[in-house]
């Protein structure tokens, strides 16, 4: 089914949008040194899904291209984004998690680092985007209803994983939410020298 959120519901990223300018932040591609602090920062981001450290490690490795880290001028560790493009759907990106230190929240940094992750030549092909949410949590859906509405494209919500394929641990089902078929532009600004920037530009409005 497609659906699209209630823009009067306040989100995290809602209320992040009328706090206070964010700090200046480097956002940058992770490496394998930043394993161990990314570990530390989505422990303390419940109800992230704690994964181990050598997921965050292979996600170094693998998917740097589409994975974001947000630090301070003093190399402290603020924010994090592991996305993937699945091999068998190039033109698709995988939002799995946003994790946002206790210390940075208000700030938008959320949006900040899905913006720069949507500037970067790797997003140049994406024309959907996926990612899961349990069926309570109307945060998210909400975000990414908007985030549809910002691209003027469907959102759909379909089956992915239920409860049952958890096992034992307490854990409600993972709906799937797609958005798109959405068009991506380019245009000249932040980018690697030489090289223009990827942006959409109902995204810029959004965050």
């Amino acid at each position: 089914m497609s659906f699209k959120a209630d823009a009067a519901h306040s989100s995290p990223f809602a209320r992040e949008q009328r706090a206070a300018p964010a700090q200046a932040l480097n956002l940058r591609a992770i490496d394998k040194t930043d394993g161990r602090a990314i570990h530390r920062l989505v422990a303390q981001c419940p109800p992230l899904d704690l994964n181990s450290l050598y997921a965050y490690l292979l996600l170094s490795e693998h998917h740097a291209d589409t994975c974001v880290l947000a630090e301070d001028q003093a190399g402290q560790v603020l924010g994090f984004v592991s996305a993937y493009i699945p091999p068998r759907h190039p033109d698709v990106l995988f939002v799995w998690q946003v994790a946002v230190d206790p210390r940075a929240r208000g700030r938008g940094l959320g949006r900040r680092m899905l913006r720069h992750l949507l500037e970067r030549p790797a997003a140049g092909a994406i024309r959907y985007i996926e990612t899961t949410v349990g069926p309570g949590n109307a945060a998210s859906r909400a975000v990414f209803g908007g985030l549809a509405r910002q691209l003027d494209a469907d959102c759909t919500d379909s089956a992915l994983f239920g409860p049952e394929l958890f096992g034992q641990q307490e854990h409600e089902e993972e709906r799937l939410l797609r958005i798109g078929p959405f068009r991506s532009f380019q245009y000249h600004g932040r980018g690697e020298p030489g090289r223009p920037g990827l942006f959409m530009p109902e995204v810029r409005r959004l965050f």
